[in-house]
């Protein structure tokens, strides 16, 4: 098989740097993405309020009033769909992120496989996720309880899922351009 259909290997040595830019763009950029998902997704700061005087935060599963935290045991909807979706963004960004550097090598037995291409889907893919954890709690707390709590805000974790979202689509954004920078050179190239 010949090394056009397989790999970028043809691309002119400035291509090729361009490309391999675009790439380590990308990484660094889900790298900081999923530990900010991780983060985010980790701690209870998503909201903070006014209760009874003092003040508490709350997480996707800790609530915290007067120094002392309690798990979140209620099953409500829309924390488990948050839940869900921020664990499944988290999952397919460290996905991208193994096809982001498999895309750096060069493995015969993935000829048909554009790695920058599945790592560039995967990162979009976790962005759509983290924008839907993002959407419906932020839906939820601004129709439901921030009409309960009258001294509220949004808190550190919620705007770090807000950057990973971000980041996400970022590395999505290069990885993509790495690949086309790729197709478009096979396309002119020799045949």
């Amino acid at each position: 098989m010949s090394p056009l259909k397989t790999s970028c290997s043809s691309v002119g040595p400035l291509s090729q740097l361009k490309m391999y830019s675009f790439m380590g763009g990308g990484l660094f950029c889900a790298f900081v993405g999923n530990i900010l998902l991780v983060v985010s997704t980790a701690t209870d700061y998503w909201m903070q309020y006014r209760l009874s005087g003092n003040y508490a935060h709350q997480g996707l599963w800790r609530y915290c009033m007067s120094n002392k935290c309690y798990m979140q045991t209620d099953s409500i909807a829309y924390w488990n769909a948050t839940r869900a979706f921020m664990i499944l963004s988290g999952m397919s960004c460290f996905a991208g992120i193994i096809a982001g550097i498999m895309s750096f090598t060069q493995f015969s037995s993935f000829e048909r496989f554009n790695r920058s291409f599945a790592a560039g889907i995967m990162f979009f893919v976790s962005m759509f996720f983290v924008l839907l954890a993002m959407a419906i709690y932020t839906g939820v707390t601004i129709n439901f309880l921030g009409r309960r709590f009258g001294d509220w805000r949004f808190s550190w974790s919620y705007i770090l899922g807000w950057v990973a979202m971000l980041m996400t689509f970022f590395a999505g954004i290069f990885y993509i351009c790495a690949y086309r920078m790729c197709e478009n050179r096979r396309g002119t190239g020799p045949r």
